[in-house]
């Protein structure tokens, strides 16, 4: 007889399968425990650095450890609406390359845009908006994506694709996804805060360095001074060109100084800016999305977002600076607008408070000048003027025709000296400076533009230049800087001739070259602000060319 019973057989099943059911479910605690730690251990991780492009890193990395996924990406929404920026995890940098331009937000990554809720699919490619993948791009099957919040704002979507084994990805991948996204937008709102900080720190510290050394400067309006200004906001701003810009007048503006890539000439005139002038006018920065709004279409090819910002108050004499950052680069920040704006204040007060001290200094000459003309006129010359008539009083005591002609020889070098003293004095009470003869700014602007250039421009000076009315060189030079700045860059000529002509009733500038010239000169940008030059003076100015026979500008003016 057995001595199994046969109740025991069933109670030793079902104690069997209470405890697979207990081992099962502490597999599961271990399970959600190890995802617990492992969501704890990513945020931990995200406040281990404060550099933004950091935190985006690691909160793609620490995603795709979390859920056991291949890839994982973070794009990042810009203002537009799109992605603007797309942090990757799982392709090296060789089958990025080969992927080609990174994706925008079309498909399945701009429903995430527009709806941002977290979306979990079997397969990527089967949903009814999927744009599917560019070649050489790797198959990616099951996907998970979730929104980045940062406050209330859709920072950015975190995309998770190609689970480990093939599975799908489940609700606890989805909630812990969503917990990590969580945790990332008050990382990345930190790292935001920090970078902003950081910024704005480094505006004022170089606008505080900067003006002291523009005030302790001798000359801070000079073109070292600009340059100075140029540097310290090309590398404070990010920015690859910086443009100091004068009002010339009518709304146009001319440069002033310039620096960077796509450098402008100084004399060069700007377009007339709505933006810019509102700048002036209120005194408050600007940025420009499109380039085309501040600079000529010749300069914008490889330009991005502009800054403007005004150097000093409003109608300060000082102009504005104008910030480019290249092509495809990102909007100036809220923090570089605000910034720039004190930046600006700050420079241009440090220029005035230059310009006064060089006033005051000019000011202390002129009066040394005057105590020193008053001394020779008081002292030296009525001594001078004495001894010239004592000597000639001793004709009366001779009459050695030897010694007469020496009394005489000796009066008039006194009386020489005498004149020259007068002269003396008289500049010493002016204090004017001879300026530069316009011949010689004629040579210096010709040689200063073509020092880049192989051409060497033939010159042909005709006629009393130097004698030509300020006013009209001051017409003159910007057109030569111009036309000879045009056909340099622009002819790929092999010569080019530079010819002044000046007559008693007009002054002529011709510039040639045998380049290649060009169909419809009349539609050339650069020639209506000559013409609007030699329209003021009264004048002319016409563009001769033709494709393949070079180009001939003929500007005109009348001297009366």
């Amino acid at each position: 007889m057995s001595n199994d019973r046969p109740w025991q057989s069933p109670i030793k099943e079902r104690a069997e399968d209470l405890l697979r059911e207990f081992v099962a479910r502490a597999d599961e605690l271990l399970d959600t425990q190890e995802r617990i730690n492992g969501l704890l251990g990513a945020v931990v991780a995200l406040a281990e650095d404060l550099s933004l492009e950091a935190v985006l890193d690691r909160v793609v990395q620490s995603a795709c450890v979390l859920v056991g996924a291949r890839y994982g990406a973070l794009g990042v929404i810009g203002e537009d609406r799109k992605l603007s920026h797309f942090i990757t995890v799982g392709i090296d940098e060789e089958g990025i390359r080969s992927i080609g331009d990174l994706p925008t937000g079309h498909g399945v990554l701009g429903l995430l845009i527009r709806e941002p809720t977290p979306l979990r699919l079997h397969d990527l490619g089967q949903h009814p908006i999927a744009s599917g993948f560019p070649s050489n791009h790797p198959p990616m099957k099951t996907f998970l994506g979730v929104p980045v919040r940062v406050r209330d704002e859709v920072f950015g979507n975190l995309y998770l694709t190609e689970k480990n084994g093939g599975q799908d990805f489940t609700p606890e991948d989805e909630d812990l996804a969503v917990a990590l996204a969580a945790a990332a937008g008050v990382a990345i709102q930190n790292a935001r805060l920090f970078e902003d900080s950081e910024r704005r720190q480094k505006w004022l510290e170089a606008g505080m360095e900067l003006s002291t050394r523009l005030i302790m400067a001798s000359h801070a309006a000079d073109e070292a001074a600009l340059d100075l200004v140029l540097e310290t906001a090309l590398e404070v701003s990010g920015s690859s060109l910086a443009v100091v810009a004068g009002p010339a007048g009518e709304g146009v503006l001319r440069c002033r100084a310039s620096l960077g890539a796509q450098s402008l000439q100084a004399g060069q005139e700007l377009k007339a800016s709505e933006v810019v002038a509102k700048v002036l006018e209120t005194g408050e920065s600007l940025v420009a999305r499109d380039p085309y709004e501040v600079f000529d279409e010749e300069v914008t090819e490889k330009l991005g977002p502009v800054l403007v910002c005004a150097l000093g108050h409003r109608g300060s004499a000082n102009g504005a600076l104008l910030l480019a950052r290249p092509k495809g680069s990102t909007v100036y920040a809220q923090s570089d607008i605000d910034s720039s704006a004190l930046f600006g204040s700050r420079i241009g007060l440090a220029l005035d408070l230059a310009r006064v001290n060089a006033l005051r200094e000019q000011n202390l000459l002129f009066t040394d000048r005057e105590r020193i003309a008053r001394d020779l006129h008081d002292l030296v010359i009525q001594r001078l003027f004495a001894a010239g008539l004592s000597i000639q009083s001793l004709r009366r005591y001779t009459l050695d025709p030897v010694a007469n002609d020496r009394i005489a020889a000796v009066t008039s070098e006194l009386d020489d000296t005498i004149r020259k003293l007068r002269d003396t004095i008289y500049s010493l009470r002016t204090g004017e400076e001879e300026r530069e003869p316009l011949t010689g700014r004629i040579l210096r602007i010709i040689r200063d533009n073509s020092l880049s250039y192989p051409v060497d421009p033939a010159v042909s000076l005709i006629g009393p230049v130097d004698s030509v009315r300020e006013d009209l060189a001051a017409h003159l030079l910007p057109v030569l800087t111009e036309g000879l700045s045009n056909a340099l860059r622009h002819s790929r000529a092999g010569t080019i001739d530079v010819a002044v002509t000046v007559t008693a009733d007009q002054v002529q500038l011709v510039i040639s070259d045998n380049g290649q010239g060009f169909e419809e000169p009349d539609k050339t940008s650069g020639l209506a602000n000559m013409r609007r030059r030699a329209g003021l003076l009264g004048g002319i100015c016409s563009i001769e060319s033709a494709p393949g026979e070079g180009t001939r500008v003929s500007w005109c003016v009348s001297r009366t």
